[in-house]
């Protein structure tokens, strides 16, 4: 049965963590230094003692987030081998095809990928 009090500490913890959301939203505004609205030679970009050359504000490559995002995906395929890997005695074979299965899904989409050029920085 579904009470209210099984659901207490889930909403405690929301609770928890949106406090410390709201907490350091709120100290980095109060306690963070003041600055003005007008260009100084404060505000400018400062790299190592060398002058600036070109603006900060260029855009990226949208080759540079592709990378990223695939990287991302086939980084957070590793994660789903750990349950296999510590429980590789009692999947047994049946457990053995579905990881085989889940591998070979991410290399046909690795293929494709790599296929279409995405990968490819050159281009």
């Amino acid at each position: 049965m579904n009470i209210p009090e099984n659901y207490l500490p889930i909403i405690i913890q929301f609770a928890v963590g949106f406090g410390f959301v709201l907490l350091c939203i709120l100290g980095t505004h109060f306690l963070g230094p003041r600055q003005k609205a007008t260009s100084t030679k404060k505000n400018e970009s400062f790299e190592c003692g060398i002058d600036v050359e070109g603006n900060a504000r260029t855009p990226f490559s949208v080759k540079y987030f592709l990378t990223a995002v695939l990287f991302v995906l086939f980084d957070i395929e590793i994660v789903f081998f750990y349950p296999y890997a510590v429980n590789i005695r009692e999947f047994g074979v049946e457990g053995f095809f579905a990881v085989l299965t889940f591998i070979s899904v991410f290399f046909v989409a690795f293929i494709y990928v790599w296929k279409r050029g995405a990968l490819d920085w050159d281009k």
